[in-house]
């Protein structure tokens, strides 16, 4: 019994931590070498993490919306498994394990509903933005009569059209 274990893509510099978005394989399953097991969203770019090698799906350590380091891991692939065969105490203990995971992203999913990305709903909590944030309107800036420097209350002259021309 070879376990391999499946590791979070190292992060570019800037990047501190990322979020698990959703497993593409459930524990069990049989994955191929270079599959994609889950999809990491950092700040900047969203990453493909493909499994190291082919086998079987024993243990997801980290669930669906947690958050993660580089190198961290996530996952456990049995590589002298059989997809279908009863696997032994590594899935017993992914079940407890498993079970706080969809709790937790009930959790952010209330809290940030209707946000495509978790980096999008934090930018729009740091500025204290709703999910309806108002757009700027004429009255709160934009010039109703067409000219950069004129207020609105300052448009052309009856019977103008445009500036007046020096006589």
């Amino acid at each position: 019994m070879a376990i391999v274990e499946v590791k979070v893509p190292q992060l570019s510099e800037s990047v501190a931590e990322a979020t698990l978005l959703q497993w593409k394989k459930k524990v069990g399953e049989a994955v191929t070498a270079d599959e994609i097991l889950i999809e990491i969203e950092t700040d900047k770019v969203v990453l493909e993490c493909p499994a190291p090698a082919g086998g079987v799906l024993v243990e997801i350590l980290q669930g669906d919306g947690a958050t993660v380091a580089a190198e961290q891991p996530i996952a456990r692939i049995d590589t002298a498994a059989v997809a279908g065969a009863p696997v032994a105490a590594p899935a017993a203990a992914a079940a407890p394990a498993a079970a706080p995971a969809p709790a937790a992203a009930a959790e952010v999913s209330n809290s940030k509903a209707g946000v495509a990305m978790p980096a999008a709903a934090k930018l729009m909590a740091d500025n204290n933005q709703g999910r309806r944030a108002r757009r700027r309107g004429r009255s709160e800036g934009r010039r109703a009569c067409g000219h950069p420097h004129r207020r609105p209350d300052q448009g052309p002259a009856a019977g103008q059209r445009g500036r007046p021309r020096p006589g």
